[in-house]
């Protein structure tokens, strides 16, 4: 069986359920997905069942601490040296232009001698990275110490805000692939890397599953209630959300909305509630799992989302699965999925008075059409964000990939990218 290697900087995390979804997809492909991630994660904001059972077997990098890096570095060093040697070099590269500076990069290095450790224990043959910043930096230096190939899906906008800060042109050059969410997001990547990289650059969309693919189409409420999914962040927009909300409730009407998600702005968001006096008409649920996600997702008109900055929101593919129409902004690969006027609206980002109007749309619009573009939604959701179809096609370029590795192992068996596995007694770490 093929074994590959997840890595995340903190997983299983509520918000990241669409990759959990993808490694249950490549699981069901036939592939051995070994569960790493940098730090761990919080459990007692974990609130479904599945990613509890996630963080069960999912193996944290720091979880060694500060004397089991210092130890796995010190053998790379005895047993590797001019392979330590040489990430090093690439550490000091990186650390030039970043702004957490050289000990940040060292402290990578040392957390890529522990991957590299036990990716060799466990003959993992690639190392897939979720999100370009940290994680992918870390896949890269256990590459550079002569662990296996990586590839990583970059999703934005945090990778496009700091291309350079983070050296996402570097990581694309030295990795077997890479995967953008988004056709948008495979454009951002191509501005960054020759042309001679583009042929590596593949669009893989998240997804969901049948939790929300299966489930039949339930008749749209009659009650005036929306319904936003996010983490409560500046990019998601829900400060901007609640000044329209204000507007609309100036002006007599009369609605609910349900803010489902947690995050840094939720004080400012609080406040906000306060001072606009929306205590009745605004509510925050929290972090909510899959089943309660979709109830409230069931219970609403719209799925409302005015982002700032985003990759592809899996909330809009799970309320379209649900037959929901939503309201979103016209940024980065959400045009792609939502068509305004067939199962949605798109207004400018940042305009409360575009947003506004949308939502007066969404809450004046007869049940029937909202249920038909809601039909629609479902229909493009089905067709673009299957997660299991596009797990496959992370398969076959897992597969392709290890292929290719092995038979350059096999035309150039001293090739400096492949490396058996190494005795690092270090496994009590």
């Amino acid at each position: 069986m093929l074994k590959i290697a997840y890595l995340i900087n903190s997983y299983p995390k509520t918000s990241h359920s669409f990759i959990r979804r993808e490694i249950a997809g490549l699981e069901s492909c036939g592939i051995q997905v070994t569960r790493f991630s940098i730090r761990s994660s919080n459990a007692t904001e974990l609130v479904d069942e599945a990613d509890k059972l996630e963080m069960e077997q999912t193996r944290a990098v720091l979880g060694v601490g500060i004397v089991g890096l210092f130890i796995g570095l010190l053998y790379v060093a005895v047993t590797i040296p001019i392979r330590l040697l040489l990430a090093l070099w690439l550490t000091l590269k990186l650390s030039c232009y970043s702004e957490q500076g050289v000990l940040y990069h060292l402290a990578y290095l040392a957390e890529a001698c522990i991957l590299l450790q036990w990716v060799s224990d466990l003959k993992i043959s690639h190392v897939h990275a979720h999100f370009g910043t940290n994680s992918t930096t870390v896949a890269m230096l256990c590459h550079a110490l002569g662990g296996p190939s990586y590839s990583f899906t970059v999703h934005g906008p945090e990778e496009f805000d700091k291309v350079k800060l983070i050296a996402l042109t570097e990581k694309i050059e030295r990795a077997a692939f890479v995967v953008a969410v988004s056709s948008f997001g495979k454009s951002q990547l191509y501005r960054w890397c020759t042309t001679k990289q583009w042929s590596k650059i593949h669009t893989v969309h998240c997804g969901v599953d049948d939790s929300f693919l299966a489930q039949a189409i339930v008749s749209i409420p009659t009650k005036p209630r929306l319904v936003c999914v996010g983490r409560f962040c500046e990019q998601k927009g829900q400060l901007l959300l609640l000044d329209a909300v204000h507007q609309l409730v100036s002006e007599g009407l009369q609605f609910k909305l349900s803010l489902v998600g947690d995050g840094p702005l939720r004080t400012d968001i609080e406040a906000l509630i306060v001072e606009y006096g929306l205590q009745e008409y605004v509510e925050i649920i929290g972090w909510a799992s899959n089943s309660e996600v979709r109830q409230q997702i069931l219970a609403s008109r719209s799925m409302v989302l005015p982002s700032f900055a985003e990759g592809l929101p899996v909330a809009l593919m799970e309320s379209l699965a649900l037959g929901r129409p939503v309201i979103s902004t016209y940024v980065a690969g959400i045009p792609e999925l939502v068509q305004p006027g067939v199962c949605g609206w798109l207004v400018a980002p940042g305009s409360v008075k575009a947003l506004s109007e949308a939502i007066r749309a969404a809450l004046y619009l007869p049940t029937e059409k909202l249920e038909q573009m809601g039909r629609a939604g479902a229909q493009r959701v089905a067709q673009q964000h299957n997660a299991a179809i596009e797990a496959s096609k992370l398969a076959a370029l897992f597969r392709s990939c290890i292929e290719k590795s092995q038979k350059q192992a096999i035309d150039l068996p001293l090739n400096i990218h492949t490396v058996t596995s190494i005795p690092i007694g270090i496994n009590n770490i």
